[in-house]
């Protein structure tokens, strides 16, 4: 994989896709969600991972992309290279102004590839959580929050208030 000096890079297809760094609230909400989830977790047991990190999606034709946030049971991770070659429990998107539904479909379409189980897209903007879980091989729509709690379904006993996860 090439490496590329301060940028985030996704291979799609065999294709190198530069993306700019984040801007510093999508950084926030981010962080601050990794340390909320990180809490009311066995550490032993499971690993948050907060970008940049590779999933390789698929070897041929080479696709890997970065989540901003990943939750994964350890004993069900393969790492090898450096890269993480098995699919999280739960993936975290924000999504930026400068992301477009054909992106963000294509990335749905590469998650359901490896079979996450759910998927959160945060908007800031809107101030929504939307959930999808994976329902016959596809990610689906189960609810969007503006407010209330959000549980991952694979983790029980944690849960987040959606009003929490965005900066002051």
């Amino acid at each position: 994989m090439p490496v590329v000096e301060d940028a985030t890079e996704e291979v799609v297809n065999g294709e190198i896709r530069i993306m700019p760094r984040p801007k510093f609230k999508h950084t926030l909400i981010v962080q601050k969600l990794g340390k909320l989830l990180s809490t009311q977790i066995d550490e032993n047991l499971i690993l948050v991972l907060i970008a940049p990190f590779g999933l390789i999606i698929r070897r041929f034709p080479l696709t890997s992309r970065v989540p901003d946030l990943a939750v994964f049971l350890k004993k069900n991770m393969v790492e090898q290279d450096g890269y993480i070659h098995s699919a999280p429990e739960l993936i975290v998107e924000v999504l930026s102004p400068a992301n477009t539904r054909v992106e963000r479909a294509a990335k749905l379409r590469d998650y359901e590839q490896i079979r996450v189980p759910e998927v959160w897209v945060l908007s800031p903007e809107a101030r929504t959580a939307e959930v999808l879980e994976l329902q016959e091989n596809q990610l689906r729509t189960t609810k969007i929050l503006a407010e209330g709690q959000i549980s991952p379904a694979h983790f029980p006993g944690v849960s987040i208030d959606v009003i929490s996860i965005w900066p002051d």
